[in-house]
């Protein structure tokens, strides 16, 4: 015997759902910052651990590269 099964209208919540104590857009700013996600080869995720090592390599480069721009327009080498 078939069982018979109730169509729901589209936009329609089940009764078990209860959001009374939601926040509306509690995450929005968050997700509208988004995320950068980036894949690193096989032999550069070995050397670096996580994303903290990652970033403070990156940024001893950016360093790095400012310094040298700085010294080669005063013209010195």
């Amino acid at each position: 015997m078939k069982r018979n099964v109730k169509t729901r209208r589209s936009g329609e919540m089940r009764s078990q759902y209860d959001f009374t104590n939601a926040i509306r857009g509690k995450y929005a700013a968050e997700y509208a910052q988004g995320t950068n996600l980036v894949a690193l080869s096989d032999e550069v995720a070995r050397v670096f651990p996580d994303s903290h090592a990652v970033n403070e390599a990156l940024r001893t480069l950016i360093r790095l590269g400012t310094a040298r721009r700085a010294r080669s327009a005063r013209g010195d080498r």
